[in-house]
């Protein structure tokens, strides 16, 4: 089976998360995380059905917590090329480090971050590139 997006360089995977107040969620990441929200639906009684929030060409799709379902952390992983000033940025606006800024055996700098939900964010050098299979 293959798949061939709508776009050339649409991403094909999306991690979604949920917390019980989705509008402070987005507001977290945007400060601590430099997220970028490019879409915002509320429902009739203005709690978040779904968002969309960018950084770099990497989308996270998030809501608000329904009670259908419990909330599970989640541990997302995202590359960016400044993990230094990135981490420092997390941290001064209040994220909660879980792991220090370090260097990999893979040749990676990393550090993890939880949010108020308790989803870790990973945020590193490394970057997987999906091959065509042969």
């Amino acid at each position: 089976m293959s798949f061939t997006p709508s776009h050339p360089d649409a991403p094909n995977i999306y991690p979604s998360v949920t917390y019980h107040n989705a509008k402070a969620a987005i507001e977290f990441l945007e400060k601590a995380f430099a997220f970028e929200r490019v879409a915002v639906y509320e429902d009739d009684n203005g709690r978040i059905a779904h968002a969309e929030l960018h950084l770099g060409p990497g989308i996270v799709m998030m809501g608000e917590h329904r009670g259908d379902e419990p909330i599970t952390a989640q541990s997302i992983y995202i590359a960016i090329s400044d993990v230094d000033a990135h981490h420092d940025r997390a941290k001064a606006a209040g994220a909660e480090i879980v792991r220090e800024l370090h260097d990999t055996d893979y040749g990676s700098r990393d550090y993890a971050a939880k949010d108020q939900a308790g989803h870790t964010w990973h945020f590193g050098t490394y970057q997987p590139v999906a091959s065509a299979a042969s």
